[in-house]
């Protein structure tokens, strides 16, 4: 049994806490830790409100909530089925803008005139375009 006395002034104890076990440890399996950190990450909830309801300090949650972002936890099936729970997305919306106009794989620059073409434009185009471009500047 583990004794932990706590608040100690001047020889007086103001608490005693007194944990069961032969190291004062709980002992937890990878799915209890793996869904305690998982309800932690439910909104409105908070790290000290779980850690506290569970026995355990808020840096172990915190360890245990980065075990889970990186894989060396997961969360079991009856609580990742729930639906508090769903796939988070980050979209970049200039990527986006990008993907739905690509840039040009080809750039012509004749004097102030600049010419910019995919690479499967065609040669008759470009031609035309660039001979165009010439006789601007003459």
């Amino acid at each position: 049994m583990g004794v932990h006395l706590g608040g100690s002034t001047g020889g007086e104890v103001s608490r005693l806490e007194v944990i069961e076990g032969p190291t004062g440890r709980r002992r937890r399996t990878k799915s209890e830790r793996a869904r305690i950190a998982a309800e932690s990450l439910v909104p409105g909830v908070t790290v000290a409100d779980v850690a506290r309801r569970h026995g355990t300090t808020r840096w172990q949650v915190y360890d245990w909530r980065k075990k889970l972002r990186t894989g060396q936890l997961t969360v079991p099936e009856s609580v990742a089925g729930l639906l508090m729970f769903a796939e988070l997305v980050v979209e970049d919306p200039a990527e986006e803008a990008r993907a739905s106009h690509p840039a040009p794989a080809l750039e012509i620059v004749i004097g102030d005139v600049v010419i910019r073409a995919r690479i499967d434009a065609d040669e008759g185009v470009l031609t035309r375009a660039i001979r165009a471009a010439r006789a601007s500047m003459s």
